[in-house]
């Protein structure tokens, strides 16, 4: 469904439960007529509120529910299909009260119903003089306990006290929900609010003085809210900040503290929607992330196409390194990269699958190589989550232009040659043939004996020069000996591949045959899919004594399939035979290296020989038509013959 302004769906929908004879019916019937019912049904219609009824002009419509024991279930579905919920109870009968707290909200729960509550009390009217409490007294206990209700009310339908309010502030739990923003328990901003509102206080400071001056303000006032602040209010604004804070403003203007204490103060006081406002002025839905509209729209491509950042993101990125980059040693350590990232929802390097990915130095800093590897990983691993993240962190150009599209790898054997910035390679190979001492090696991290056998694939990033001189990016993702099987059983499970390496442990016969036998698994899966990818095989542990027979071995499997003899690497010694580079300079020559099995040549050569065929038939022309027509002719005055006789 279409959103509006406001940042939620064109339509709200409101569920009233609550037990038998609270006053749900009389509390609908009354907010859409605006009159008292002297009869109503048990359970109403759906209903509809005018939309002109509250400043939104957002569509209501009001779902009654029935009390008995026989439609919870159907009550269960109603409320799971819920934008809020209104719970009742009646004034006059405490238990009603005690029942939300004992039933109603703990099923909420149970249904995993994660919309705002309205907890509403009816037939106000009637409750017992002699007990009057307080509504804070009354509710305070309950929503100590749950939290997600959101406003208590008490009306009466009968004397027509304060039911639309009831709806309004349902209306406005949806619109401008306080969960996202503030922590009720800590009565602060909650961390993801904080990020957002210091991204937009960032790009409203123009001149990137640390402030917002009178005429930032202004001008931010004006983007919100379409209204110009007059002299006096701007005085009035700080003057409120200054009482309270007295670094929240400074000789040139509001600082971040004070652009943050003033949205704290509006949530304090009830208005939400003025920091919902803001939010979605800059393009912040309800989870508080960068809406869709302001993200370059999802586009379709090939298994077998990839997605790179474009030139002018790579130098952009190279700007906001060099900038955080504050001692001018080549390097932004992790507490620059948190603060990179501090107008964004979170850091996306984290965990998984870039935690460490990419080389880092003695203290842990990224280099500018380093930095650009991760956004090289992510960019090929989650476009969207890419860009999402260049726009938190001050990517000025247009989201659609920070990244290309590759041209298709079938397209690129054909061309025979690839035009790629990076190439993405799976490392396959048995358990503890030394795969992850290669990735270890390729991020520039020491040797270590006692790495053990990896059982979850990884990925390292890193730059590598191409053949032409040029910067790649290669992505090494190192997969299990165990999850081979299941990757294939993807038909397009390589099409993400540009090469593929075959690691093996070169002093162990055993390591040798598992990965001559892994080699002509992928092999085979690739031609019949029609995704084959150049191939290396590499001989790791070559400080070890090799195991007899191993180059006679090897030798042949590597003649037979068509590739090159295997790579010998030593991991301890730091011996790697230019191995990053081959794989490179492989990947950039796709037509090359391809392993080809006895099933997959035996295919090539019968296509072969139907299209010789094919081309002999055509050569012939005119001639070979007439004598197949008299063979024709023959078999057909032989066959009558035969018949006869």
């Amino acid at each position: 469904m279409a959103k509006s302004s406001t940042g939620n769906k064109n339509g709200i929908r409101i569920v009233v439960a609550g037990d038998k004879a609270t006053g749900k019916s009389s509390l609908i019937v009354t907010a859409v007529s605006d009159t008292f019912p002297t009869n109503v049904p048990s359970v109403l219609p759906p209903s509809r509120l005018p939309d002109d009824m509250f400043p939104d002009r957002v569509p209501i419509t009001i779902i009654d529910t029935s009390s008995s024991i026989e439609q919870r279930n159907k009550v269960g579905e109603e409320m799971r299909r819920a934008d809020a919920v209104v719970l009742t109870y009646a004034c006059d009968r405490p238990e009603t009260l005690d029942r939300l707290s004992a039933y109603w909200l703990p099923e909420l729960r149970r249904l995993e119903v994660k919309v705002p509550v309205i907890v509403v009390g009816c037939k106000l009217d009637l409750r017992d003089e002699q007990q009057q409490v307080s509504l804070e007294q009354v509710m305070s206990p309950i929503m100590q306990q749950f939290r997600e209700i959101e406003t208590c009310i008490e009306c009466s339908a009968s004397r027509q006290i304060q039911i639309p309010e009831v709806f309004y502030y349902a209306q406005k739990a949806v619109l401008h929900p306080t969960a996202p923003l503030f922590d009720q328990e800590t009565q602060t901003l909650r961390p993801q609010c904080v990020r957002a509102l210091k991204r937009i206080f960032i790009l409203c400071d123009h001149d990137k003085d640390g402030a917002l001056s009178d005429a930032e303000l202004n001008d931010f006032q004006v983007k919100c809210f379409n209204a110009p602040l007059q002299p006096s209010e701007i005085i009035g604004v700080k003057r409120v900040v200054e009482e309270k804070l007295s670094e929240g403003v400074n000789e040139r203007g509001l600082t971040l503290r004070g652009f943050l204490f003033l949205h704290a103060l509006f949530i304090e006081k009830g208005r939400l929607e003025t920091t919902w406002t803001v939010l979605r002025k800059f393009g912040y839905n309800n989870e508080i992330r960068l809406d869709d509209d302001f993200l370059p729209p999802s586009f379709k491509r090939a298994p077998d196409q990839s997605v790179e950042l474009s030139t002018d993101a790579v130098e952009a990125l190279k700007g906001i390194f060099s900038m955080y980059d504050t001692d001018n040693d080549g390097a932004i350590r992790p507490p620059d990269v948190d603060d990179l990232f501090s107008t964004a929802p979170d850091c996306p390097w984290s965990e998984g699958p870039y935690k460490d990915a990419a080389p880092t130095t003695a203290l842990g800093g990224l280099t500018m190589d380093g930095f650009l590897s991760e956004w090289a990983l992510m960019t090929l691993l989650e476009p969207a989550k890419s860009v999402e993240y260049l726009k938190y962190i001050m990517y000025g150009g247009d989201a659609a232009s920070a990244i290309r599209l590759t041209r298709r790898r079938r397209i690129d054997r054909k061309k025979r040659q690839s035009e790629r910035n990076v190439y993405q390679c799976f490392v396959f190979g048995p358990r503890k043939a030394g795969k992850s001492a290669l990735l270890d090696a390729f991020l520039g991290r020491p040797f270590s004996e006692s790495n053990g056998a990896n059982t979850e694939e990884r990925y390292a990033v890193n730059v590598v020069e191409g053949s032409s001189g040029s910067k790649k990016f290669l992505v090494l993702r190192e997969i299990p000996e165990d999850k081979v099987k299941s990757i294939l059983s993807s038909k397009d499970s390589l099409a993400a591949c540009d090469i593929a390496i075959f690691v093996y442990d070169s002093s162990d016969e055993l390591s040798w045959k598992k990965t001559a036998e892994l080699l002509v698994e992928v092999a085979g899966h690739a031609e019949d899919i029609g995704y084959e990818v150049p191939s290396l095989i590499v001989a790791a542990k070559d400080d070890l004594d090799p195991y007899p027979m191993a180059i006679q071995d090897s030798t042949r499997v590597s003649q037979d399939m068509g590739v090159e003899a295997p790579v010998p690497i030593s991991a301890k010694l730091g011996d790697f035979n230019n191995i990053f580079r081959r794989i490179v300079s492989s990947a950039e020559r796709p037509h090359l290296s391809i392993p080809e099995t006895e099933v997959g040549r035996s295919r090539k050569q019968y296509h072969r020989l139907i299209k010789n065929s094919a081309i002999s038939v055509g050569a012939l022309g005119v001639g070979v038509g007439v004598v197949f027509a008299g063979l024709a002719v023959y078999r057909a005055y032989a066959a009558r013959r035969n018949s006869s006789n």
